[in-house]
């Protein structure tokens, strides 16, 4: 295969549509919906994701708050530094009222006066999934009979179910991700440095419009899911372990691919293929109406079946075999034993069993899947081959 040189990339980003106003107005009044089902007054939403995908406002996470509290009827209200205010009004596009602190002001105390305005002061609350506990203990102290919930009831139904216009970011982040890589992978040299290949792959992905990353490993670090600390350099006969993504407007890729470099061994080339199959049969189960575990159950028992584990011992699977995703590189639901959850159209997921040897080496595949009415369909296409790693 001839692979491109950096030189040789155009930005990629051309026409991409971000999410529209409308949507996100439509995703407020779906979570009101389900707050009204699930008997919550209101949710305290903090910088972050949540606050994104409902407002589009991205707000970075300090230890100076600034939430969205969205109650079951009316508008959002934020609550913000007050040296802050100035830039998040240029970001607001859902709702318009901003309450601000001072630095020396408890922001804690005007968060519960906006629930107390509200005729929440004894009502139940839910904060979301990554509210951290300072927010959570500042509202308990301030709002002493109000009942704190998670938030999860509301926020993991809407987030976890992704729009066409979603689908189409993330479908664009994979495009562009797989370009990255073509580029990356032909870059490879013997003694090359992972820091060197995450260099590469960094300026591939400028080259492409975006910013992203892979990282790799080599050698026996394969085998490690997430790497070792150990900085390898790359030699004839390593396998070579790759995880890469982008985002785009937020929305993120997540693809591993797994080469030789130079001639694969016959056992490299073996244990590559049952790898190849795992991820076959997770897709292949990922059917509308299944519970997400049956995913993980189908990846698992082709490497079980060919003497590897079982379970999570090594040589082996050792980790679920994907996770949700999509404005979080990991989002609900995981497939999993005992995530009993049906598949239905709109989740999206990765497909990445792996299967470790320490003292050798490991291989893991992924490739991002979304349920369709008709089944799944992956963002981007597997290996075909060791020694062909695009399709």
């Amino acid at each position: 295969m001839i692979y491109k040189k950096i030189s040789e990339l155009t930005p990629m980003t051309g026409g991409v549509q971000p999410i529209t106003v409308a949507e996100r107005q439509a995703r407020v009044e779906k979570a009101q919906l389900l707050m009204a089902r699930s008997g919550l007054d209101a949710i305290y939403i903090e910088g972050g994701k949540s606050l994104k995908y409902f407002t589009g406002v991205d707000w970075w996470i300090s230890e100076r708050p600034m939430a969205a509290l969205l109650p079951a009827q009316g508008d959002i209200v934020y609550i913000c530094p007050g040296f802050e205010e100035a830039r998040l009004r240029e970001n607001i596009t859902i709702g318009n009222e901003v309450r601000i602190w001072e630095e020396h002001e408890d922001p804690h105390a005007l968060t519960a006066g906006v629930f107390k305005d509200w005729g929440l002061a004894s009502g139940r609350v839910g904060l979301e999934e990554y509210a951290r506990f300072f927010l959570f203990d500042g509202l308990r102290r301030e709002l002493p009979h109000a009942t704190l919930v998670s938030a999860n009831p509301i926020t993991i139904p809407c987030r976890a179910y992704k729009s066409s216009a979603e689908l189409a970011l993330m479908q664009r982040a994979a495009d562009i991700t797989i370009e990255a890589y073509k580029v990356s992978v032909g870059m490879l040299r013997e003694g090359m440095s992972q820091a060197e290949f995450a260099a590469n792959a960094s300026a591939a992905f400028k080259a492409l419009g975006v910013q992203g990353g892979i990282g790799a490993q080599f050698g026996q670090s394969t085998a490690f899911p997430h790497g070792s600390k150990y900085m390898e350099f790359l030699k004839e006969g390593d396998v070579v372990l790759m995880d890469g993504s982008c985002t785009i407007d937020g929305y993120f890729s997540d693809i591993s691919r797994a080469v030789v470099f130079g001639s694969p061994t016959q056992r490299q080339r073996d244990v590559w293929e049952i790898e190849q199959r795992a991820q076959a049969a997770a897709f292949h189960a990922a059917q509308v109406g299944a519970p997400c575990e049956a995913v993980d159950a189908a990846a698992r028992k082709v490497i079980t079946d060919a003497g590897f584990g079982p379970d999570y011992k090594v040589p082996g699977l050792p980790h679920r075999t994907g996770h949700g995703i999509g404005l979080d590189i990991h989002e609900w639901y995981n497939m999993v034993r005992g995530e009993k959850t049906p598949l239905t159209p709109g989740m999206c997921f990765t497909d990445e069993p792996m299967i470790a040897i320490y003292g050798e080496f490991g291989v893991r595949l992924e490739d991002c899947v979304y349920i369709t009415p008709d089944g799944p369909r992956f963002f981007s296409q597997p290996s075909p081959a060791v020694d062909q790693p695009f399709a």
